[in-house]
């Protein structure tokens, strides 16, 4: 009886141990899994940071294609209210030659 009662536990003992080596395995597979993520995260935010540093030098070049957008724009409206202005004075003069 003592045999078999040692052989039981020396297995539930055995099943214990593995079960704590399964854990650390993957406890280990976790913080490798968790590195890889920080140096994905470091990798992600130096990029970010390179992107944000071109868009400021680019900035005062963006800037200046608004300012140039909205003077077309302008330059734009001018034109058709002289081509407005003038299809009207065509017109007037048209009916002073039919006089």
């Amino acid at each position: 009886m003592f045999s078999k009662m040692a052989t039981y536990l020396t297995g539930e003992l055995t099943a214990t141990s593995e079960d704590y080596k399964l854990l650390e395995n993957m406890n280990k597979l976790t913080s490798l899994k968790y590195l890889e993520m920080k140096d994905i995260a470091i990798n992600i935010s130096r990029n970010l940071k390179d992107l944000n540093q071109k868009y400021a030098e680019l900035q005062p070049y963006l800037d200046q294609i608004n300012v140039i957008e909205e003077q077309v724009a302008a330059l734009e409206q001018a034109a058709y209210k002289l081509d407005a202005y003038s299809k009207k004075l065509e017109a007037k003069y048209k009916k002073l030659e039919k006089r």
